[in-house]
């Protein structure tokens, strides 16, 4: 969780509002229309997996923004190869 925050902390328009050791929120600010957007990531121990929510605070579409987002710091995480 500690990567997953220093990755967050390093993104445009994103702050990290919540972190410890099984929880992180953070919000996204749009480019252009500056909508606020939440995301985030909850560590499920049982299965070891990071859980994942990422969505719009207005509105009903978000161009695909969310999910790349979410693909994006999906890529930081994994392990070089």
């Amino acid at each position: 969780m500690a990567r997953l925050t220093d990755i967050l902390s390093k993104m445009p328009r994103t702050r990290v509002i919540t972190s410890n050791e099984n929880y992180v929120h953070a919000t996204a600010e749009s480019r252009w229309l500056r909508f606020t957007d939440d995301v985030e990531f909850l560590l499920n121990p049982q299965s070891s997996r990071i859980e994942v929510r990422s969505c719009s605070r207005l509105g009903y579409y978000d161009f695909g923004v969310n999910r790349a987002r979410v693909e994006t710091i999906r890529a930081a995480l994994k392990p070089p190869q």
